[in-house]
């Protein structure tokens, strides 16, 4: 449900909406409606426009031509602001403060704020609420950024690069935070290149490119546009580009004795793998994932985002 027509309980509509710097087009006639408790991830290759749309869905740009609505509001409206958290990658928080009064002071700009002990316990800072913020890790500082993005009690959330810097079990938690945000009510708006966690917690996926969007469906949509199958395996001794010369495949990956390609007759080639008499071990058939079907819809130009998705 994407371009449906927009209604006054809508949390954001872009109607039609195009954007110009100078004479560069950033957004054409981009049209979005996200509902209460919708999670949606907005993708695209660098430049393509995403940055452009979410700033306009906050106010701090607005459209050459078309109309936007937070909550039925103009997005300037600091009744509607209010109404929403933003968790930036960098938020410019005074580091000599420590975490628990620094989110004693965001708090406080808020009409309704949660109190200040129950956002480190959602944050999961309890433990560091009396340190510097000089002191933090870098997922701490993520998860302080996620505090301040909370501590107002908003109905929508706009996250950015929010699992930036965080190890493993906290990127796993705070995924799981996010659900429970949507089972709440709230909506979550997401921009992340870690597309495993997109696929993990997203509704939607909107996929801007070149100002316009391409693609607005679920993850499982989204990766059924992606034909065939893809087959993953090691093998014995390390093949080349010339042992596949002929197979139904495309998108052929070799790194040593790691093989990657996709193909729709994937028994096909399989089999006439098993002929030459390699020694085949790890053999995976699996559909396509996001990061795939990501890079099928943006060409080259979605490579190095999808890429940067790998878990560090």
């Amino acid at each position: 449900m994407t371009t449906a027509s927009a209604s006054a309980g809508d949390a954001v509509q872009l109607v039609d909406v195009s954007k110009y710097y100078g004479r560069v087009e950033a957004l054409r006639g981009v049209s979005v409606t996200i509902k209460p408790g919708e999670v949606v991830a907005m993708l695209g290759p660098n430049g393509a426009g995403k940055t452009t749309a979410i700033s306009l869905m906050l106010g701090m740009r607005r459209p050459t031509a078309g109309r936007v609505r937070l909550f039925d509001l103009d997005p300037g409206d600091r009744a509607a602001r209010s109404r929403c958290g933003v968790m930036l990658q960098e938020s410019g928080v005074n580091d000599v403060l420590r975490v628990g009064e620094t989110v004693a002071i965001f708090r406080a700009y808020y009409p309704h704020p949660l109190a200040t002990a129950r956002v480190l316990e959602l944050a999961g800072l309890e433990a560091v609420a009396n340190r510097k913020i000089t002191t933090l890790s870098g997922g701490q500082r993520q998860r302080l950024y996620y505090a301040l993005a909370i501590c107002g009690n908003p109905e929508a959330l706009f996250l950015d690069e929010p699992t930036a810097g965080m190890d493993v079990e906290s990127r796993r938690a705070f995924l799981g935070d996010i659900r429970r945000c949507a089972s709440e009510g709230r909506t979550v708006v997401l921009s992340t290149h870690y597309l495993e966690e997109v696929d993990q917690v997203a509704d939607r996926v909107v996929v801007i490119d070149r100002g316009v969007i391409i693609a607005d469906d679920s993850p499982a949509a989204i990766k059924s546009k992606v034909a065939g199958r893809r087959v993953t395996f090691t093998v014995t001794p390390s093949p080349t580009p010339a042992d596949f010369a002929g197979l139904p495949i495309s998108g052929l990956e070799l790194r040593d004795k790691w093989v990657r390609f996709h193909s729709s007759q994937p028994e096909q080639a399989l089999a006439a793998s098993f002929r030459r008499g390699w020694d085949i071990q790890n053999l995976e058939v699996v559909g396509a994932d996001l990061e795939e079907a990501f890079v099928n819809l943006t060409g080259n130009r979605g490579a190095d985002l999808a890429r940067s998705q790998e878990t560090p």
